[in-house]
């Protein structure tokens, strides 16, 4: 089954909906997902630097006080399936053009959906700085790609027009937040839902209407 899943790296509530959706689809083993990660950059006007996480959530939400509380609900989501949020370590707020290019790299060998989970890890539970073409490649490195291979790439400039254009094909699409999963090009389901959510395209796209169970 063709699943696309729009998301960005530094997004809790897409890092808990990857784990959400693993959940449905462990409920649901006859099905053999195809999962493409898809581009979206929550902060496309972000420095190529990125900044200093402070600075960020000050401009964002208007400082560390109500972030926290916005976080919160992260936290307690996250520890419903295995998630240990750990904000207070996040130094920085990166640009994620780098990463989204990663990920499209590992593709390449069917490793993304690796690369992924290690990248949120990386960055919400260990609090590195993704948006730094070293860690990106240890972080390719520790998912199963060849770390220097990696590096190599990101140094380069492939995939930048490509992952500009699938984040501004998304947003035409009225994608304006992420997650967003789209099951076999048809049938979307915005937002980090709770497993049982999933079953009814789950099953209608794996039976079709008139043996989807629901």
């Amino acid at each position: 089954m063709r699943i696309d899943i729009v998301a960005d790296v530094i997004c809790p509530w897409c890092f808990i909906g990857k784990r959400r959706l693993e959940a449905a689809l462990a409920q649901r083993p006859a099905i053999a997902p195809d999962i493409t990660w898809r581009p979206f950059q929550l902060n496309p006007d972000m420095p190529a630097e990125g900044m200093p996480r402070e600075a960020y959530l000050s401009a964002k939400f208007g400082g560390q006080a109500h972030a926290k509380r916005i976080n919160q609900a992260a936290i307690d989501a996250g520890a419903t399936v295995g998630i240990p949020f750990a904000f207070e370590k996040i130094e920085r707020t990166p640009n994620t053009l780098a990463a989204h290019r990663l990920v499209r790299f590992a593709q390449r060998t069917g490793r993304a959906n690796e690369l992924v989970d290690r990248l949120f890890a990386a960055y919400f539970i260990e609090g590195r700085d993704i948006g730094h073409i070293d860690t990106l490649a240890a972080v390719a490195g520790e998912s199963g790609l060849d770390a220097t291979a990696a590096r190599d790439f990101l140094a380069g400039t492939s995939e930048r027009a490509e992952v500009t254009a699938d984040d501004a094909g998304a947003r035409r699409l009225g994608i304006n937040a992420v997650p967003c999963f789209i099951f076999a090009g048809q049938y979307a389901i915005s937002g980090a839902q709770e497993p049982p959510f999933f079953f009814p395209i789950l099953d209608l796209v794996q039976n079709g209407p008139s043996r989807a169970t629901g």
